[in-house]
């Protein structure tokens, strides 16, 4: 880890400054952002009209080159990282050097959306200040955050000396294989960096804006039981024991019995039992057969699993093995658990830099952002970083419906995120980077 310990994080780059109004450079960048409104909508409506589900390689790739030019004109060096050899599209990177030795700031977005081009929900609909669109949030709209803090930075003279990395990946709702390799450049960047902000949706609690220093992971997992089949009328005795299907019914009763806890879900997404019942090669259905009178050979379920830290995710996935252990008679049973995406867990460091963030909001006249539930948000590409840096994520606009059909956008908070990133994003570029 680059950070000692949070007490010296904390009174490093993340020490709140004395200052209790807005400089007059911050006062350009929030000015700059409310006058670039209509134009960022327009962006948002330009990007969403072209389909980028994480499968359409050439829609991915016809979003990043509306984007690059954007990141060009700011000063930025842009990469297109090719991922064919993981199944997938690519990446946009865009690199800024500042000043050395100064604050490293990674910013996250990404181009795909979970809509592949037969999805029925097309087109960008505006009704005043809200819109209606495929990814118009997750993650079109946390990239026009991005875009247009980065704007107001430069209208305000405060970009030339930031060291920024914006990694914009192609494939954050169904990341290519091997994962290793599909999430290499941005761990790159994440070690390299000093802060990372997530732009997926700013999230709200009661109404308000909340701020996110933690998300949980995402895991999945697969249970397969068996046994010997026969005629039903011996079901439950020595020589004909249980069947799979009662395994599999004694495993999952288990889990919801045995493994709840703080921040944990485990949900089971599908099963099969029967004779046979197979699982099928794209690992997202089953099929069976059998009849009433014959005791079933195979059951097959898939699930998910989230938790807040790695410790927690590999705890419970050892109580799952052993309650998994403990057959009935007759009968067989195996898992397997992968885990793909990482917790953020949450962090001294986290919370300052969310205080930060709260110290600007109180110089904007705004609210303090209160720390999100980690429960109620998934997991993200700011979780491969989390390990090599401090950081916060919902930094995108506010919306609804995200991955449904009638996904929608509050326009105007594209306004006050930029607002607030450009301002902390600048402030933090003026201090020493603390490795």
């Amino acid at each position: 880890m680059r950070f000692l310990t949070p007490a010296l994080l904390c009174a490093a780059i993340f020490a709140s400054p004395a200052a209790a109004q807005l400089s007059s450079p911050e006062q350009v960048m929030v000015e700059t952002v409310e006058d670039g409104f209509e134009t960022d909508v327009a962006l948002l409506e330009e990007i969403t009209l072209i389909n980028s589900g994480s499968h359409n390689h050439a829609g991915v790739r016809a979003v990043a080159d509306v984007l690059a030019p954007e990141f060009a004109a700011l000063g930025f060096d842009v990469e297109w990282i090719d991922q064919s050899a993981q199944g997938r599209a690519g990446h946009l990177f865009a690199r800024h050097e500042g000043v050395p030795g100064t604050t490293k700031m990674l910013l996250i977005g990404h181009l795909d959306t979970v809509f592949e081009p037969g999805s029925p929900f097309t087109g960008f609909v505006r009704e005043g200040d809200r819109a209606v669109g495929p990814g118009v949030v997750d993650d079109k709209g946390g990239i026009v955050v991005i875009l247009a803090a980065l704007r107001a930075m430069q209208a305000a003279g405060t970009l030339e000396g930031a060291n920024i990395v914006v990694a914009l990946t192609g494939d954050e709702e169904d990341a290519g294989e091997p994962l290793d390799a599909a999430r290499r450049d941005l761990v790159e960047a994440g070690r390299w960096a000093d802060v990372a902000l997530g732009y997926e949706g700013l999230s709200v609690l009661d109404g308000k804006d909340a701020g996110v220093i933690a998300r949980r992971s995402s895991g999945s997992w697969t249970l397969t039981t068996r046994a010997g089949s026969g005629h039903s009328s011996g079901i439950f005795s020595d020589h004909a024991g249980y069947g799979a299907i009662y395994e599999m019914a004694r495993i999952l009763d288990a889990f919801r019995r045995e493994l709840p806890e703080e921040n944990l879900t485990y949900n089971v997404g599908f099963m099969a039992g029967g004779t046979p019942a197979e699982l099928g090669e794209d690992g997202l259905s089953a099929t069976t057969s059998g009849k009433t009178n014959i005791i079933p050979s195979h059951a097959i379920a898939r699930g998910d699993l989230r938790a807040l830290t790695g410790e927690q995710n590999e705890r419970v996935a050892e109580k799952m093995r052993a309650i998994v252990a403990q057959h009935l008679p007759g009968t067989e049973a195996t898992i397997a658990i992968e885990f793909r995406y990482p917790p953020m867990a949450p962090s001294a460091g986290n919370a300052a830099l969310l205080a930060r963030l709260n110290a600007i909001n109180a110089d904007l006249g705004r609210e303090a952002m209160q720390p999100y539930p980690p429960s109620r948000r998934g997991a993200a590409d700011i979780s491969f970083v989390a390990p090599y840096t401090v950081g916060l994520a919902g930094m995108g606009p506010a919306g609804s419906g995200s991955h449904a059909e009638g996904e929608s956008i509050d326009l105007r908070s594209i306004v006050r995120q930029a607002q607030r990133s450009a301002i902390l994003i600048s402030r933090l570029a003026r201090e020493p980077s603390p490795q």
